[in-house]
């Protein structure tokens, strides 16, 4: 059985040192300021038995969080302590016994001490583990207990036999002359035919399937999860779809144990603490995952569109449903839930291990499989390394797994009420076992159900929430991106489920739906039409609604994940999207950095690829019969429109045209590295119904703007290639289909980035650790990698400039943060000795900050070495500089900018309303 690992701190010499040594143990008197009752004693004892906790205590040295989880358990029995407390009083006791313990064994009677029995349980059972034991120790058993083993000692397992065989050799010592009827968890009688009785073992399985996903984030706090009792006897292995028999070495469930009889004989009353030895609860078959089937996992979870569904939904049955096709594929056999069970928890491993080691200031990698996940979480592209096995070889493993783990007969899936019989049945002693193990299972579940369904619920929460705030930005609160739709959008049901309600609206493009299963949005549907001259020019192309929701759905998911507000929830098919519901305001706004089209009609003498800067911004009231005049801003102020509640004044007009503009930036940015001119944009806004803020609405399509591949017009790949038309041939509406497909194929791209960067922090001292991690968090919200490293410039330049060596001589663009107080060399020093930019970020005292500081601004000639004193400040200096060739990052920053800008101005319209 493996232990939880310790984690290391420091120096492990040190370490080792330090445990050498006699522990320090508190008197009552600081256990918490008041001392403990007997039955707080009696529930802590209680709790220090189970099983788990034991093992967990045995090989950890940090123990937080097991005593946080025992002051947790001891919440329910009404008893308020915290965990220092818990730990201080089990190391009394612990201490206590051991003295206890050493007297009697040298003769002495004089001391003893209370609850002694009960700790020589639990603490000669732990010793007794390691050890071999010996046949005396059934004597000590109650009476019952040897009777109900005997009886099962009489049962032979037979070994790699034939249905019939295993069917009777298990129903010759089951199945009884009489029956009677048993009452389980839901009052159902049983029969004792060979398939009932299989089916019995099934049913106790699925019980404890049930317990254990009830219990699955609570397990999942604990620092790392116990994984499964290796077995080395020939065992009944029971999961979802057959029973088999084997003598090979593998890991059998601990409900197979006790049903059984292949594990040691444990009491009945120990049992609920024994199922709990399992590993991180990411099998739902009874299996656990082997390294391929992992990595095909993760290799399919890396896959764009994957990434996309996953975070654009939450009820995510199909997508999961996906994964596992993929994965039957591969030859190998998972079903939905294990697959989205091992996904959950490999995301909760790593941000567990990145929320660790950023406390500690110290990467210490111990997931497996951790470098592939940070890829995917981080949007970067998984390394050909990391995928050393082919399909062939999963195929082959996944065979050599299922030959192992399936057995000479199967039994089909059954629901809960197809499993039983309404046969009464009498039990024998050993049937006996099992029933009164499954009540006791029963009532476990209907204690412990609710406290960790909430539980479940909250770490659920936390886990949204941590997505959300990857694509949040830091420094400003008002810039926080909104949640992308309505909370009821996140419960949307799947796609052969979802309901349209009446049509909202209908373009000569797309049709709106309502959403009655989803309050607060409606389903953007595409048509297969093309149209010029507000619809003068009129055809139908084959496939063109879905290249617009590809661009559509692409374009949007980078400008919310750089930050911009917008109606957009999820791409829901390959030609609609579900959206939020917004009123939409008439105007289409026109940004264009190249004059061209009707900018020249209207405004002769200007020629073609005259070049606006700033972009010019135009905007066209929303009237076909009148051709879509143009509009100046103090039309659309005087219109005195009102949408979903919102007048729309001049603070509203001004937003919307700094949106326009920042909109624009970002995609032309988002498409220089394609070597393609972004010539000018159309959008529009709306009045989310919801939240009642202006809102990106509409569609942004190959419809909405003009591409010029290395700025030629005559490679224009927009829809002015079919305005440009003058005659519309089948021929032809195939060079414009293959255009719309250029860009389809390309906007993907526009969520990807070949730039790489990271930020290395150098810190003088581990005190100035919680200085750094404001750095490496800020750096976080821009998508950029960050490490932390401890040297000293003044105490050891040597390691100062071997760390320089170590990042230089990889070739990935470093931005060097020094952190440093009191005498601040390391920043001066490092900016002498690298090529690389180097920030001064010095954590400033309030007794000497004033003096301090002139070491980070007075620095000797040929130094560019900058200073802020700000954390958040020197991220966004390594964000600028990364900016300039990472697109992505470039986003965020121009999101930025644009929301600060809209929160002073949304506060200023407030005040003067309430001056007013």
């Amino acid at each position: 059985m493996s232990h939880v690992r310790p984690i290391q701190l420091g120096n492990p010499t040190s370490a080792i040192e330090a445990s050498k040594t006699p522990a320090f143990i508190p008197t009552v008197a600081n256990e918490g300021g008041k001392h403990w009752t007997v039955n707080e004693v009696r529930a802590l004892i209680r709790i220090w038995s189970d099983k788990n906790i034991q093992q967990q205590l045995e090989g950890t040295v940090r123990n937080k969080r097991i005593f946080e989880q025992v002051a947790a358990r001891l919440q329910k029995f009404g008893i308020d302590r915290d965990w220092k407390q818990c730990r201080t009083k089990y190391k009394n006791l612990k201490h206590e016994y051991k003295s206890v313990k050493s007297a009697q064994d040298s003769g002495s009677t004089s001391k003893s001490m209370k609850f002694f029995h009960e700790l020589d349980a639990i603490l000669r059972h732990n010793t007794m583990e390691h050890a071999s034991k010996s046949d005396n120790d059934e004597s000590e058993r109650p009476p019952e207990w040897r009777q109900a083993k005997s009886e099962k000692d009489s049962i032979e397992m037979p070994g790699d036999t034939g249905e019939e065989d295993s069917v009777s050799n298990m129903s010759e010592d089951l199945q009884v002359a009489d029956t009677k009827k048993v009452s389980d968890s839901d009052d159902v009688p049983i029969n004792t035919t060979p398939d009932n009785l299989a089916a019995l073992h099934i049913m106790k399985e699925t019980a404890i399937t049930k317990i254990l996903e009830d219990e699955r984030d609570f397990a999942n706090s604990i620092p790392a999860a116990q994984e499964a009792t290796q077995i080395k006897k020939e065992t009944i292995d029971i999961d979802d779809d057959s029973i088999s028999t084997t003598s090979e070495d593998r890991s059998c469930t601990p409900i197979a144990k006790r049903i059984i009889g292949t594990d040691n004989h444990i009491p009945l009353e120990e049992t609920q603490n024994h199922f709990k030895v399992i590993t991180v609860n990411d099998t739902g078959a009874g299996k656990h995952w082997s390294d391929n089937e992992v990595r095909a996992l993760i290799n399919i979870w890396s896959d764009e569109k994957i990434q996309q569904m996953l975070e654009g939904a939450t009820r995510n049955k199909e997508i999961f449903e996906e994964i596992a096709r993929r994965l039957m594929k591969r030859g190998i056999d998972r079903d939905w839930k294990q697959c989205r069970t091992k996904y959950k928890n490999l995301k909760y491993e790593y941000r567990a291990l990145q929320k660790e080691n950023e406390h500690l200031g110290n990467p210490r990698r111990k997931m497996r499989f951790y470098d592939e996940v940070d890829c995917i979480l981080r949007r970067q592209p998984l390394g050909p390394s990391s995928w050393g096995c082919e399909s062939s070889s999963l195929l082959s493993v996944s065979v050599r797994d299922a030959t192992g783990n399936t057995g000479s007969f199967g039994i089909k899936r059954k629901t809960w009420n197809d499993e039983v019989s309404p046969v009464p049945l009498k039990k024998s002693a050993s049937e006996n076992t099992i029933l009164d193990f499954q009540k006791l299972l029963t009532e476990r579940v209907h204690t412990v159900t609710e406290g960790k369904k909430l539980l479940l619920e909250r770490l659920c929460k936390q886990e949204e929430m941590q997505d959300l705030s990857r694509t949040q930005l830091y420094a400003d609160p008002a810039a926080i991106q909104q949640v992308p739709a309505p909370a009821a959008a996140a419960m949307a049901p799947a796609a052969s489920d979802l309901k349209l309600g009446k049509k909202v609206n209908e373009g000569k493009t797309k049709e709106v739906y309502e959403l009655p299963d989803i309050p607060g949005c409606v389903l953007m549907q595409s048509k297969d039409q093309i149209t010029a001259g507000n619809a003068a020019r009129k055809d139908r192309m084959e496939g063109k609604a879905a290249i617009s929701n590809t661009t559509t759905s692409c374009v949007f998911q980078l400008l919310q994940e750089a930050g911009i507000k917008t109606a957009f929830v999820r791409k829901q098919s390959d030609t609609a999207f579900i959206a939020a519901h917004c009123e939409m305001i008439p105007i289409e706004w026109v940004c264009r950095r190249i004059a061209t089209g009707s900018f020249l009609k209207r405004n002769p003498g200007v020629k073609e690829g005259y070049k606006f800067y700033p972009p010019k911004i135009e905007m066209f009231y929303k009237d076909d019969a009148n051709n879509d005049p143009q509009w100046s801003e103090e039309q659309l102020i005087e219109a005195k429109f009102c949408f979903a509640g919102l007048t729309i004044g001049q603070t509203e007009v001004d937003i919307m045209a700094r949106s326009t503009q920042a909109i624009f930036e970002i995609l032309e940015k988002s498409w220089q590295p394609q070597n393609c001119t972004l010539v000018d944009l159309k959008i529009e806004f709306g009045v989310n119904i919801l939240t009642k803020e202006i809102v990106l609405a509409d569609v942004i399509d190959n419809d909405s703007w003009r591409l010029w591949p290395s700025g030629d017009r005559s490679q224009q790949k927009d829809k002015q290639s079919y305005r440009d038309l003058k005659e519309v041939t089948p021929e032809a509406l195939q060079m414009v289909k293959r255009n719309f497909e250029w860009v389809a194929e390309r906007v993907e791209l526009l969520l990807k980035t070949k730039s790489q960067g990271r930020v290395v922090v150098l810190m003088g001292s581990p005190s100035d650790l919680s200085h750094c991690e404001k750095i490496k968090k800020a750096c976080a919200t821009f998508g950029i990698p960050c490490e932390l490293r401890v040297t000293s410039a003044h105490k050891g330049p040597d390691e100062t400039l071997r760390i320089k060596a170590e990042y230089e001589g990889d070739g990935i663009p470093t931005v060097f943060v020094a952190v440093a107080g009191r005498s601040n060399g390391l920043g001066p020093v490092m900016s002498g000795n690298t090529a690389y930019p180097v920030v001064n970020c010095p954590p400033l005292s309030a007794d000497w900050g004033a003096q301090d500081v002139w070491s980070s601004l007075r620095l000797p000639s040929g130094l560019g070495c900058p200073t802020t004193l700000s954390p958040e400040g020197a991220a966004q200096f390594a964000a600028q500089i990364f900016g300039l060739n990472n697109h992505l990052v470039w986003a965020k920053l121009r999101s930025n900018m644009l929301n600060t800008w809209i929160s002073l101005k949304q506060a200023d319209k407030k005040l003067r309303e309430c001056t007013l």
